[in-house]
């Protein structure tokens, strides 16, 4: 299920939320300032952040521009339009008042996760490596690079199965569909491509060659 991170410092609202979301299936992380929600960013990927303005430490809206590809819906007493729109405009995908109806903020969760949803059928996520299937780009530390279409299909595979050694000629038989120009010959020059792109990010090798086998992505 999804999981929604709250970042409120109000501990009853909080909770409030937090049962609430449970009841309805979904998985609960929790921060109760700016700068343990920028900590726990750091690590971990929620699918859709409800983020309080009135916060110690780092403010809703400071916090706002460094919360890159998950949909924030703002939850705050601050009713005032101007600040509406700036948040609007400013990145969030949403934005209710306190005190609200909790069956309204859920339907509008819903509506958020889908839109999530249907935009994330042309991208994949593992760890730090986000891949854009229909733009051939990968995306890491907020640096895009561009892949051939041959390229971006071995490591769609490799992120598939992330931690997992994939066989030469499996990687050539799921991806002959996409790339049928691609042979056992070629395939080592792929990926040693997709190694050096990777790699001129932050110098990781994102990628193992696992002896006897043949390659395995490391997340």
């Amino acid at each position: 299920m999804p999981n929604i991170l709250i970042i409120d410092d109000d501990a009853s609202i909080s909770e409030m939320l937090s049962e609430a979301l449970e009841n309805e299936g979904y998985t609960v992380s929790k921060a109760y300032s700016g700068t343990e929600a920028m900590m726990f960013l750091s690590q971990s990927q929620p699918d859709l952040v409800l983020l309080d303005l009135m916060l110690p430490g780092l403010s809703g809206e400071e916090l706002l521009p460094h919360i890159k590809d998950i949909p924030v819906m703002v939850v705050s007493a601050k009713a005032d339009i101007a600040d509406k729109v700036g948040l609007l405009l400013g990145g969030a995908l949403d934005y209710i008042t306190k005190p609200f109806n909790m069956q309204e903020l859920l339907a509008r969760i819903t509506v958020q996760l889908r839109r999530k949803n249907n935009s994330d059928s042309n991208t994949l996520r593992v760890g730090e490596i986000t891949l854009y299937f229909d733009k051939l780009t990968v995306k890491i530390e907020q640096t895009e690079i561009r892949l051939t279409r041959t390229e971006c299909a071995i490591l769609r595979l490799l992120m598939q199965n992330s931690n997992t050694p994939i066989g030469k000629t499996t990687i050539l038989e799921k991806i002959s569909y996409d790339t049928p120009d691609c042979t056992e010959r070629s395939l080592k020059q792929h990926i040693s491509n997709i190694r050096h792109k990777l790699q001129t990010v932050n110098g990781k090798d994102y990628i193992e060659a696992v002896y006897g086998i043949g390659f395995k992505l490391k997340s």
